[in-house]
């Protein structure tokens, strides 16, 4: 009988004594620490000629590709800095309007197809670098229309009825309810037309989520509630809580798919199945507690997620195979960003220490190996035996991941944090006595 390596070897021992990590004032105060950390981190992002640049890994701006005109801006990256800052402004600290202003222009000015509408993928100082229009992309500039909603930015609405026009006319498919996967400049589908992916889709559901809660238009809502449905509720239940990444266009799953690996591995992610896992107790909060299946499918996929993936020494494997099985062993951070975020809602609806000692092994394992306490920020990848290396990811990618994982514990289950902030403050939150 074989056994994976995650299930054969022990787990680094983690106590779960005394009250909940996030009841107690000193930890919150340590998460907002963190938080702070990671903004002061990626305040160099800020392009003057538009949009943020990707930061090495002293945290400095990435210099532009001899192929380029000035540094590339991706669209998620993009719409990610506009989500990200505007919790910032909701947070209070002060500079963060400035970089939600910025990015809400270079999302409108520049990312935007003004001729054929739609957002382009990628974009340097002159045009688009990559003009292909991406269902993951148009997912984020849901979401950041929808955090500047929020803090009351003037062109909130303007992006908001443009990207959902765009995604209901070209993207949403009525009868699997969810999401086409990717098209080129002119509209014309890639490669035939014929792939689906889940990836798109999960982040669709963080977005439409987060436009239900800044609009109280309830489509957003059934727009979630579907693809959660066919994910999850049909397909990852069928393949025993493990999520299924890639699809034929009648959302048949191809188990042989293999393509980029930074966005479409083979095999399926770990880090998928964990924020599968935190998306479905904030869409079952957020449907008032109606669908039951939600909150049982969380815990099957956390529980599934972290016996399959939780490597030797700590970190989740990137992918596994159909057996769940290393495939690519490396230790992303994004991962672990998305199994505290998820072991944080669980543990708060649902009294079972098991997520709490979960929060608590990967906070260690956090602390121990992905925070740059030398330079700042996270290590994006570490390899089998936890080192530091540089095989998908350059630099410091991303501020979203690490600053969520952060800030969820902090916040009410009940919804995303920009609606948590905006509705309790996390200062007061993380300052009560406890």
């Amino acid at each position: 009988m074989t056994t994976n390596s995650a299930s054969a070897s022990p787990k680094a021992w983690t106590g779960t004594a005394g009250a909940r990590w996030v009841e107690r004032s000193t930890h919150r105060l340590w998460l907002l620490n963190q938080a702070r950390s990671l903004f002061k981190f990626f305040r160099a992002a800020y392009n003057p000629l538009g949009g943020f640049s990707p930061l090495d890994d002293d945290g400095l701006p990435l210099p532009a590709a001899a192929t380029t005109h000035g540094v590339e801006r991706q669209i998620h990256e993009t719409a990610r800095m506009v989500h990200c800052h505007a919790i910032a402004s909701l947070m209070g600290i002060p500079g963060a309007d400035r970089h939600v202003d910025h990015g809400m222009a270079f999302l409108w000015e520049r990312h935007r197809d003004a001729l054929r509408g739609g957002y382009f993928w990628g974009v340097d100082d002159r045009g688009p670098t990559n003009a292909t229009k991406q269902a993951y992309g148009h997912a984020f500039v849901l979401l950041a229309a929808s955090s500047a909603r929020m803090v009351g930015h003037p062109a909130a609405d303007r992006l908001l009825e443009d990207v959902t026009a765009v995604l209901v006319a070209r993207f949403w498919e009525a009868e699997p309810g969810a999401c086409a996967e990717e098209f080129a400049a002119d509209w014309a589908p890639l490669g035939g037309g014929g792939y689906r992916g889940q990836n798109s889709n999960m982040h669709l559901t963080e977005s439409t989520m987060a436009a239900f809660e800044a609009t109280g238009n309830r489509r957003f809502l059934e727009m979630a509630e579907n693809m959660a449905g066919l994910i999850i509720g049909r397909h990852a239940r069928a393949e025993g809580w493990r999520v299924a990444e890639h699809f034929d266009d009648r959302w048949n799953i191809d188990r042989d798919y293999a393509g980029n690996p930074m966005f479409r591995p083979r095999g399926t992610t770990p880090g998928h199945a964990l924020e599968w896992s935190r998306l479905l107790v904030q869409l079952w909060e957020l449907g008032g507690r109606r669908h039951a299946w939600m909150l049982q499918a969380a815990q099957a996929l956390f529980r599934r997620t972290v016996e399959d993936g939780w490597g030797p020494g700590g970190g989740f494997y990137y992918t596994l195979d159909w057996d769940g099985r290393p495939d690519q062993p490396d230790r992303y951070w994004w991962p672990c960003a998305e199994g505290i975020g998820a072991a944080a809602v669980l543990g708060a609806v649902v009294d079972d220490p098991f997520y709490e000692a979960w929060y608590r092994r990967i906070w260690n394992f956090v602390e121990n190996h992905l925070v740059d306490h030398r330079r700042g920020g996270w290590m994006p990848e570490l390899d089998p035996d936890l080192r530091p290396v540089n095989k998908v990811f350059v630099g410091k990618p991303d501020l979203y991941h690490a600053l969520q994982a952060c800030l969820i514990p902090l916040l009410p289950t009940t919804g995303s944090i920009t609606r948590g902030l905006a509705g309790s403050g996390v200062l007061r939150i993380s300052l009560a006595s406890g």
